[in-house]
C-alpha cells in the first residue's frame, strides 16, 4: 500500500507541474484511487477533509464578492497608492499589510481579503498582478506562526504544550515564537526588494473612490473579530471558523437583498465561489489523509529523529529544514500533529526541554508551505484567485518568489532559536 500511494503521490505532483491547468483534476482523481484501493477507507473520508477551511473560503469569497462590488479595494488602493513611492514598494506594503491581519486570523481568510486590494492596486497601475498577489500569499503563510490565533499549527502548538497567548510573546524568561517571526519577515523586506527591482515605475494617486455601500467591509471585520475571539473560547467545534464565516456570508447576502431587491446578486456571489480551488482542496486532503493512515508521515518523522540521533545540534538542523521539505509537499497539519509527540519522546532521552524542537518544528512546516503553490491553503487560494483573472501560475513562477522568502525566513528563525532556546 505504502509503494502504491507513494507512486500516486510523485505521479499526481509530476503531473501538476507538467500540465498545471488541470490540478483540480489530478488531486481528486487520485483520491479516487486512494478511496477505491483502500489507501484511505471510505469511513474515515469525512474525518480527513478538513471541513473548517472549505467553509471558511467558502464564506469569505461569498462576503469577498461584496467587498469587491462595493469598491472599497478601489479606494483601499487609493490610499496605498497615495503613499507608496513606486510599484515595488506597494508589493512590499501589501505583503507586510497582509502578514500583519495573518498573525490574527486564518491564512486563507487574509489572503481572500488582501488580494482583492491588491488586485485593485494592479488593475489600476496596469501592471500583472501575479508578483504581488504571491508576496501577499507567502506573507501570511509567514506570519501565521507569530501569535497562538494565526494558524491551526499554532493552535495544535498551544494546546499540546499547554502555552498560552502570551507564551509565544515571552516563555519562561526568553522571547518566543513572535519575534523570531518578525525578524523573518523583517529579513524578506530586501528579498522582495531585489525580486521587485525592476519595479521602478512612480506611483501616486489624488483621486478617491467612492464606495457604494459599507456593509461588506463591516461583515469582513466582523468576521476578523470574531475570528479571534472564537480562538480564546475552549471547546469550540473544529469547524467554528468556517461557520463563522458562512453565517456572515449569509448576513451579507440577506442584509443586500433587503437593501437592493437585487436577487441576481445574490446568484452571481454563490457563483463566484471558486469550485475548482475547493475541488483541489479537497482531493489534497483525502490524498495527504491516505499518506498518513498508511503510515508515510510517520516514517517521514522516524527518519527525521533516526538521522538526528543523540546530536542535538543535527537533530535540530534536521527538524527544520526537514520540516521545510515535507511541508513543501504535504499538509503540515498531520505532520506537525505526529511530531510533536515523537520530538517530546526524543527531548525526554536527551534530558533537555522540548521548546527548541517545538519552536523548529513549527516555523518549518509553517514556511515549507510557501515553496510550491499548493504547499498551503494560502497559496491555492491565491492561484485560484489569479487563475480567475486569466493568470496560470506554473511551480517556477511561484517558486521564483517562494523559494527565496522562505529560504531567508526560515534561516533567521532556525538561527534565532538556537541561539535563544538552546
Amino acid at each position: 500500500m505504502k509503494v502504491l500511494a507513494l507512486a500516486l503521490f510523485a505521479l499526481m505532483y509530476a503531473l501538476m507541474i507538467a500540465l498545471p491547468k488541470y490540478r483540480p483534476f489530478y488531486a481528486l482523481t487520485v483520491a479516487a484511487i486512494f478511496l477505491i484501493t483502500g489507501i484511505l477507507p471510505i469511513n474515515n473520508l469525512a474525518a480527513t477533509i478538513n471541513w473548517n477551511v472549505l467553509l471558511m473560503i467558502s464564506g469569505t469569497m461569498i462576503i469577498v464578492y461584496y467587498f469587491i462590488d462595493s469598491r472599497m479595494p478601489n479606494l483601499l488602493a487609493d490610499i496605498l497608492l497615495s503613499k507608496s513611492k513606486n510599484v515595488m514598494w506597494v508589493t512590499i506594503i501589501m505583503s507586510l499589510f497582509a502578514g500583519v491581519i495573518s498573525a490574527f486570523i486564518d491564512n486563507v481568510a487574509t489572503v481572500l481579503m488582501v488580494a482583492p486590494v491588491g488586485m485593485a492596486i494592479c488593475k489600476k497601475l496596469n501592471m500583472n498582478p501575479v508578483g504581488m498577489i504571491l508576496s501577499i500569499a507567502v506573507s501570511s503563510n509567514l506570519q501565521g506562526a507569530a501569535t497562538l490565533v494565526g494558524d491551526t499549527t499554532s493552535i495544535m502548538l498551544g494546546d499540546y504544550a499547554n502555552m498560552n497567548f502570551m507564551d509565544f510573546f515571552w516563555m519562561n524568561g526568553r522571547p518566543g515564537i513572535f519575534f523570531a517571526v518578525e525578524l523573518g519577515a523583517l529579513a524578506t523586506i530586501p528579498v522582495m526588494m531585489y525580486l521587485f527591482r525592476k519595479d521602478t515605475a512612480p506611483v501616486s494617486s489624488t483621486e478617491r473612490t467612492a464606495v457604494s455601500n459599507y456593509v461588506p467591509t463591516v461583515m469582513l471585520l466582523l468576521m476578523v473579530a470574531a475570528l479571534i475571539v472564537a480562538s480564546f473560547i475552549p471547546n469550540t467545534p473544529s469547524t467554528i471558523n468556517g461557520i463563522i464565516c458562512c453565517v456572515l456570508a449569509v448576513i451579507t447576502i440577506v442584509i443586500d437583498l433587503i437593501q437592493t431587491k437585487n436577487s441576481e446578486k445574490a446568484v452571481d456571489a454563490i457563483k463566484n465561489l471558486d469550485l475548482e480551488t475547493l475541488g483541489l482542496l479537497t482531493g489534497l486532503f483525502v490524498v495527504i489523509g491516505g499518506l498518513t493512515n498508511v503510515g508515510i508521515i510517520d516514517d517521514f518523522a522516524a527518519l527525521i529523529v533516526k538521522f538526528g540521533g543523540n546530536n542535538l545540534f543535527l537533530l535540530y538542523t534536521i527538524v527544520v529544514w526537514g520540516s521545510v521539505l515535507i511541508s513543501a509537499f504535504v499538509d503540515n497539519i498531520p505532520y506537525v500533529a505526529t511530531m510533536l509527540p515523537v520530538l517530546t519522546a526524543v527531548t525526554a532521552t536527551l534530558g533537555i526541554e522540548p521548546y527548541l524542537m517545538y519552536f523548529g518544528l513549527l516555523s518549518g512546516a509553517t514556511l515549507g508551505g510557501n515553496i510550491t503553490p499548493i504547499g498551503a491553503s494560502a497559496n491555492i487560494a491565491a492561484v485560484g484567485l489569479l487563475r480567475k483573472e486569466g493568470h496560470q501560475v506554473s511551480f517556477k513562477e511561484f517558486m521564483r518568489i517562494g523559494v527565496p522568502y522562505t529560504l531567508i525566513a526560515v534561516t533567521v528563525g532556525y538561527l534565532y532559536f538556537w541561539f535563544i532556546w538552546r
